[in-house]
């Protein structure tokens, strides 16, 4: 099950950096939802020395059931959040940081950064974040906790039995 598409658009910053390794640092700096806007090429917004920023729409998150723990430890999280998966591109001769996926499942975000690529997260708005909760208090049930078997280290009459049984072998 899926719900109804979330459309939204991200902002991404450019900031001068004092390092002598990297001259600039892209992040996300807003998603903003619900929008209005169209699916439509990426627009700058300002481009001076101190600061860049560009627009990026047409994203459509839709929750997904089988992402719902991913969900539920987004809500559960001191700071619930948004997760944009972005990659350096050229674009009209200038590197820009492109988002790539939008996503508010931890576990999604979590499965992108084992793959190598960049995520970065910026905080949902609290209706977003009610729709989340709610979402997820339906669809995620904890995996029941299982009872724990002693392994054979820690003792037991299997234990014995198999000492028993190599009592000569061993030194002689």
């Amino acid at each position: 099950m899926e719900t109804d598409a979330i459309n939204a658009a991200v902002v991404m910053q450019r900031l001068p950096l004092a390092s002598r390794w990297q001259s600039w640092q892209w992040k996300p700096v807003e998603v903003d939802v619900p929008t209005l806007l169209p699916a439509a090429p990426p627009r700058c917004l300002r481009n001076d020395e101190s600061d860049a920023r560009w627009l990026f729409t047409g994203f459509e998150v839709r929750l997904y059931t089988d992402e719902a723990e991913g969900y539920f430890l987004n809500v559960d999280s001191p700071a619930p959040c948004w997760f944009v998966m972005w990659r350096l591109e050229d674009i009209d001769g200038e590197e820009v940081a492109v988002p790539k996926a939008l996503t508010l499942s931890y576990n999604e975000a979590a499965r992108l950064m084992d793959g190598g690529e960049r995520v970065d997260t910026v905080p949902a708005p609290a209706e977003v974040i009610e729709q989340l909760r709610a979402f997820a208090l339906e669809h995620y049930r904890p995996e029941p906790k299982k009872k724990r078997r002693k392994p054979s280290f820690e003792g037991g009459a299997g234990v014995e039995q198999m000492a028993r049984a190599e009592g000569g072998s061993h030194g002689s």
